[in-house]
């Protein structure tokens, strides 16, 4: 690494965002301060069944050019999988027809976050992902934010983005978390004190030693619910953890990037872990956070585990460990959605899919369906589900009268044994 990029690596004075952003500017033309615009180049884009249609369509209107690197690009097939309907089954094919054009990598059935997570992010990368939480990949110490589908397109042509550098928000979070407090219960109670719109257009960087304590899924659940208070980018820095885990799939690190010292942020949030309890969002505002006393007791219809969110393995494990040997609630739709290919091999070798199945779940295929309501889960009207995904608007489920309650797997599973809001303290 050549002199004046090693000198803006070890910098006591700026954030992670603007040491990234100085570094790998084009221009290479030094510090870059929040609010100045910069140009880098993008080491890895995405799009889904949802985002990349319209890429596409902008793409080839532009002209009848090739993608800037096809080894770049990855197309996820994931939000209504397998297509639902004629006009869904046409994009999927549209998608298809493209990538072999190009010589594109797409994969069918994993949510994108998840597949990225596993097969491509790393830490100093710069991903540009035609999703909002695409924040959830900064877990790996890369700035990962979402954008949009005409963006994408230009990304694809030219392999670069231009970004306006963030301003930073600093979380601390030191303790240990008491029994029945979970990585989303953190989320919850992050997203709930900087509110809807707290860190827009900022960068979040967790710290501290709770964060240090948790495990790369738990950090991703981190980074991906920072999206629900606005946030451009959300990291946890590399350490022995993140080696382990990019070890483990075969990948080496990019650049490792740590904030300096003395770096300056807008905000800064402390939290501690050990005064934490299960929390739940009630709708129509993930920052509408309550504690589980205060909602304890609502009816639900339905309980969703699954989404890029807390889809992973450690998530239907803890659902499983409670339901273990119990029946669902009659009145209880339970619906359980491995967020990935591999989380369901892994998950069906261990038997964690055979207890929740046993119990009375129904356990689908790795989908965003039910998370967004295109396909799976959807909800009457009038009808209340507690989900650990991470989005609570109106509708988003499905009837517009319907309402979604955000929480912890374990929560989620305490409820569906329940038919009705639970703490899950109780059961473990």
């Amino acid at each position: 690494m050549e002199g004046p990029r090693l000198e803006l690596l070890r910098s006591d004075l700026l954030t992670f965002s603007e040491k990234i952003l100085s570094m790998r500017r084009v221009d290479g033309s030094g510090a870059v301060s929040p609010g100045d615009f910069v140009v880098v180049p993008v080491d890895l884009t995405f799009a889904t069944d949802g985002t990349a249609p319209l890429a596409i369509k902008v793409f080839e209107e532009m002209g009848d050019g090739r993608v800037w690197d096809p080894g770049r690009i990855v197309l996820n097939i994931d939000h209504t999988y397998p297509a639902a309907a004629e006009p869904i089954a046409n994009l999927h094919s549209m998608m298809r027809r493209f990538a072999g054009e190009q010589g594109i990598e797409i994969q069918e059935g994993s949510i994108c976050h998840q597949y990225i997570l596993e097969r491509h992010a790393s830490p100093g990368m710069i991903i540009a992902g035609a999703d909002s939480h695409t924040t959830t990949h900064g877990a790996l110490g890369a700035f990962a934010t979402g954008v949009g589908s005409t963006e994408a397109a230009a990304i694809w042509l030219s392999g670069r983005i231009w970004l306006r550098t963030p301003e930073s928000i600093r979380v601390n979070v030191d303790g240990a978390m008491p029994r029945g407090v979970f990585a989303k219960d953190l989320a919850l109670k992050i997203v709930g004190e900087l509110g809807a719109d707290g860190a827009n257009y900022k960068a979040v960087e967790f710290k501290g030693s709770t964060i240090r304590a948790l495990s790369v899924s738990s950090r991703a659940t981190l980074s991906n619910m920072a999206m629900e208070a606005g946030a451009k980018a959300a990291i946890v820095e590399v350490d022995e953890k993140t080696r382990a885990f990019l070890r483990d799939a075969g990948r080496e690190p990019l650049l490792e990037v740590h904030s300096g010292r003395y770096a300056e942020y807008s905000e800064v949030l402390d939290v501690d872990a050990s005064r934490l309890e299960p929390l739940v969002a009630a709708p129509p505002r993930v920052d509408n956070v309550k504690p589980i006393s205060e909602v304890e007791g609502i009816e639900v219809h339905q309980a969703f585990l699954g989404s890029c969110t807390n889809g992973r393995l450690e998530d239907l494990r803890v659902a499983a460990d409670i339901v273990k040997g119990k029946r669902i609630h009659k009145g209880v739709r339970f619906i359980v959605t491995p967020a990935s290919r591999a989380v369901y091999a892994d998950a069906l070798m261990d038997g964690t899919l055979e207890t929740l199945a046993r119990a009375g779940a129904v356990v689908t295929n790795p989908t965003c369906g039910a998370c967004v309501g295109t396909h799976l889960g959807v909800l009457a009207s009038g009808e209340v589900c507690v989900s650990a995904s991470n989005r609570n608007f109106t509708g988003r489920m499905g009837a517009r009268d319907s309402m979604v309650y955000l929480a912890s797997p374990a929560t989620v599973a305490a409820s569906a044994l329940e038919g009705k809001i639970t703490d899950p303290r109780r059961y473990l």
